[in-house]
């Protein structure tokens, strides 16, 4: 056997042209075992979570962008907001000069407008099924929201509440106290907004709950 012929028997060759790389070299092997057995439902459910990711990334991607014209419409410079969001400045500066509407955004936590404490709540969830490992009534959906795969529907919203509350009136001792108390805030702003109709601040409803929910959750934080 010539070198050239040896070499060419123990080194894989480049890729098959649109294979797609590591996928193209690995797919020969592996290809039968990781489809056999599968059913056109579970490859659908496969795909089916990806997708979520990929929304849930997209939104979040969206939301980042608005939050960061909300901070710079607050004071903040694009310096400052590349360093803490892990930016260049020249991508924050593209963020900050595109064209938006209203007044700049009211940044401090006790707000009433619907999305700010549907934010809130949902910080708030987040912290409490962290502090419970996972093991609170509130932790499927909260998870479900991070990805994307529930919305803030006022049935949704009403459902996390009744959740939130359960945990904390059966788990109030491995809680602190400051839980009870943002929940009771939260809780009596909703009311208050739903009886009135609702109330509107800057900035989209996507971003406000995103803002919010991170306010909520250093907030949290902080007082335990």
């Amino acid at each position: 056997m010539t070198p050239e012929s040896e070499e060419g028997a123990t080194t894989a060759g480049p890729p098959a042209e649109g294979t797609g790389g590591l996928t193209g070299r690995l797919t020969p092997d592996l290809t039968p075992g990781l489809t056999a057995g599968l059913t056109e439902r579970q490859v659908a459910d496969l795909f089916a979570g990806m997708n979520e990711v990929i929304r849930a990334g997209e939104e979040m991607r969206r939301t980042r962008a608005e939050m960061i014209q909300l901070f710079a419409d607050a004071g903040w410079t694009q310096d400052r907001l590349a360093r803490l969001a892990g930016m260049s400045q020249p991508a924050v500066s593209k963020q900050v000069s595109k064209p938006r509407t209203g007044e700049a955004a009211d940044l401090s936590l006790d707000l009433d407008d619907t999305p700010w404490l549907e934010g809130r709540l949902w910080g708030l969830a987040e912290e409490l099924s962290e502090a419970l490992d996972d093991t609170a009534h509130c932790a499927r959906p909260v998870h479900a929201l991070a990805r994307g795969r529930k919305r803030f529907t006022p049935q949704n919203v009403d459902a996390l509440r009744r959740l939130v509350e359960a945990d904390l009136r059966e788990r109030a001792a491995e809680l602190p106290g400051a839980y009870r108390e943002a929940y009771d805030r939260i809780a009596r702003a909703l009311d208050t907004q739903e009886a009135q109709g609702g109330a509107t601040e800057a900035g989209s409803p996507s971003a406000r709950r995103a803002l919010a929910r991170q306010i909520q959750r250093v907030r949290l934080r902080d007082a335990g």
